[in-house]
């Protein structure tokens, strides 16, 4: 009998041990919903002191007053029929601590009889956590949600006036007169339209959602950094947002350009101008955006001053720079040289970038073209097309000399007699 009473008395020890340092809130109650046993973990969950404060009472004293009717009906119907189940699965529980604030929980039932009486034990995990992560990742699937939306209404627009073009076009035609060789011609100018769509919703939708994702994930995050020591990191982010509303600025104003070039509304505007005094100008601009090491070096010979579209030459230039730097790397040369003589004004933008193939140079200047090296860099394949046609309105001419590897120049020329007499 010595060593069976041993035995219990060692069983004992390890089932209080267990229950009293358990690690999630251990609640034992009685057929009438009182209190009988309470872990420490539970009264540390619940904001008590000692057991004393709950033994004895109805375990209500540990639910939202709000529960307490629907909570008793539900707690006698579970004891009259008693089962092992877990609860909170799928619907929200909550737990009211000793000063009435709330928490969620998850809650597993047991029950077991002892001495001829059933009693049911209950385990309680606190899962505020858990439901603050679910309910931030909830909010950020929102957020992405209405971004695909955003998205979506805007492609949506593209497609639409892609479809008025397109209809436009066609009742256009209908008005010539049918002959083989312009119907032939009709059905190709159709086929390069209906490509150019294609390519142009393609485009705009990938253009379009980076720097829109960049603007939102930047703003969300702006919003958490509230402390005076985390100013670095809110200028991190806005400066990211800046970034981005640029780059979507510049893609707007490449689709305004080819509406008005499209549309005839464009047109030269000569004036007077110092041409050393333009570049040079530019090119201090544009060396605020170079990237590391970069350099853009400037020479001029020849007379200064010309009558040209001193606008159009200017878009012409930026354009131009902005390509060279992007496609040079960092601690590259990019050379910028103009000669102005008496019949014509020579100009010459050269990079030590990427260069651009043989066979990507006869689709240079076409709209919305990117060369096969150039994919993983941004642009929309707008800028060249939009200078070819600048430098047409000023009767000038633009060729392309280039090497894989071995940088790219563009070439420009003008007759000045044309531009005076115009």
């Amino acid at each position: 009998m010595a060593v069976d009473d041993l035995k219990l008395a060692v069983e004992k020890i390890k089932f209080e041990a267990l229950f009293e340092y358990a690690s999630l809130g251990i609640l034992v109650v009685n057929q009438r919903g009182e209190i009988i046993l309470a872990n420490s973990f539970l009264l540390s969950q619940f904001g008590y002191s000692n057991s004393s404060e709950v033994i004895g009472k109805t375990m209500e004293i540990l639910i939202p007053k709000r529960f307490h009717a629907t909570h008793v009906h539900d707690r006698n119907e579970y004891i009259a029929q008693p089962e092992r189940r877990p609860m909170g699965i799928g619907m929200d529980l909550f737990a009211a601590r000793k000063d009435g604030s709330e928490f969620p929980v998850e809650v597993s039932l047991n029950n077991y009889e002892a001495a001829g009486e059933s009693f049911v034990i209950a385990f309680i995990s606190d899962i505020t956590k858990r439901k603050e992560i679910e309910n931030a990742t909830i909010h950020q699937k929102e957020q992405l949600a209405l971004i695909n939306k955003k998205i979506e209404e805007f492609n949506n627009d593209l497609e639409q006036q892609v479809v008025l073009r397109t209809s436009q076009l066609q009742e256009t035609l209908n008005e010539l007169e049918v002959s083989k060789e312009e119907l032939m011609k009709s059905l190709s100018k159709e086929k390069e339209l209906g490509d150019l769509k294609s390519r142009f919703v393609s485009m705009a939708s990938h253009e379009f959602r980076t720097p829109l994702s960049t603007i939102l994930s930047s703003a969300s995050l702006v919003s958490k950094y509230v402390k005076e020591d985390e100013q670095d990191k809110r200028d991190k982010h806005i400066n990211r947002i800046k970034s981005a509303v640029s780059n979507l600025t510049d893609i707007l104003n490449d689709f305004l350009s080819i509406g008005k070039i499209e549309d005839g509304k464009l047109a030269a505007h000569y004036s007077q101008f110092n041409i050393k005094d333009l570049i040079g100008s530019i090119c201090s601009e544009m060396r605020g955006i170079v990237k590391t090491g970069q350099q853009i070096i400037y020479q001029h010979q020849g007379n200064e001053t010309l009558v040209l579209d001193p606008s159009l030459l200017r878009n012409v230039l930026i354009n131009l720079l902005s390509n060279a730097i992007k496609f040079t790397p960092e601690k590259g040369l990019i050379r910028v040289n103009s000669e102005l003589t008496e019949k014509q004004l020579l100009l010459e933008v050269t990079d030590s970038g990427i260069g651009i193939s043989q066979e990507d140079k006869i689709h240079l200047f076409e709209r919305f073209f990117r060369g096969t090296n150039a994919t993983n860099i941004q642009g929309t394949g707008l800028g060249l097309h939009i200078v070819e046609k600048y430098v047409e309105l000023m009767n000038g001419n633009i060729e392309c000399k280039s090497e894989l590897e071995k940088g790219t120049s563009f070439c420009i020329s003008f007759d000045v007699n044309a531009a005076n007499l115009t």
